[in-house]
């Protein structure tokens, strides 16, 4: 059974609120991210206290409430299905502060930890703050929303963005890693990756292998599957018929995003 990827639990831990996906330090070989996936029925809540970890709550999907004992945001959300490819909404919450998420309907969210130890202000992330972008040309393209880029100093190491791919295209692609601390040429990124797909039936392909080939995994991944990233290169490839959404988190001892492309794949970005 691959190490890297992670099958949906649907862990109820109570009545309404039922963990989806769950990656830590303790479960995982990662050290700077986390992430994990939780539903709620209306109504119902989930709390959490933040000691040394900061986090970013996702609505992914439905309408929810966010609370960090000082302030609350209502309302938050824009889409009943990701496959909307509307931005949607975030709360930036600090190490050191604790937080309650109430669905006002069904509602998915999904929450990026990293270790943290300065406290930052918690921040309103609107869907409307959200920078889009269109990557890539020929069967390389798709669509960016970022949420937490590194050009947001809203968060000490989290960098949240979300990917979509056109289907028969490639996404992460040509390979790229970020797995060494050799700023400004290249950081050291962990990496995790949320998936869903439309139709829900479908699935994607995604290698992930350093240089030495120390790891060397090609994954399947399915609707809800979590694909972790503790090092190497990362390609995404979407069959004909199905269209490819992924959650990207991403964290570590710099919070910046500077990628390697492998040498041998490089050519890729050069044709005319």
């Amino acid at each position: 059974m691959s190490q890297l990827l992670r099958k949906p639990q649907q862990k109820e831990i109570s009545e309404g609120v039922t963990v989806v996906q769950e990656v830590n330090s303790e479960t995982s070989q990662l050290e700077y991210v986390g992430v994990k996936v939780v539903d709620l029925a209306p109504g119902r809540s989930y709390k959490e206290n933040l000691s040394n970890t900061e986090c970013c709550i996702v609505a992914l999907t439905g309408k929810i409430n966010v609370s960090d004992s000082e302030q609350v945001f209502e309302n938050l959300g824009t889409r009943e299905t990701v496959f909307e490819k509307k931005p949607t909404d975030s709360v930036y919450v600090s190490n050191d502060r604790s937080f309650e998420v109430t669905a006002v309907t069904q509602a998915r969210v999904v929450l990026c930890y990293s270790p943290s130890s300065l406290s930052l202000p918690t921040k309103l992330i609107k869907a409307e703050d959200n920078s889009i972008e269109n990557r890539g040309k020929y069967s390389n393209k798709r669509l960016v929303h970022n949420i937490l880029p590194d050009s947001d100093p809203s968060a000490n190491s989290l960098l949240v963005v979300e990917v979509y791919t056109e289907s028969g295209n490639w996404s992460s692609y040509p390979p790229h890693k970020h797995d060494q601390d050799n700023l400004p040429h290249e950081s050291f990124l962990e990496e995790t990756y949320y998936h869903e797909m439309n139709p829900r039936q479908g699935f994607v392909f995604q290698r992930v292998y350093t240089d030495d080939r120390s790891i060397d995994e090609t994954m399947a991944a399915e609707n809800g599957d979590v694909v972790v990233v503790p090092a190497g290169y990362h390609p995404v490839g979407v069959p004909d018929g199905y269209e490819s959404y992924y959650l990207n988190v991403m964290a570590g001892p710099s919070r910046s995003w500077k990628f390697h492309n492998e040498p041998a794949h490089e050519w890729i970005l050069n044709r005319k």
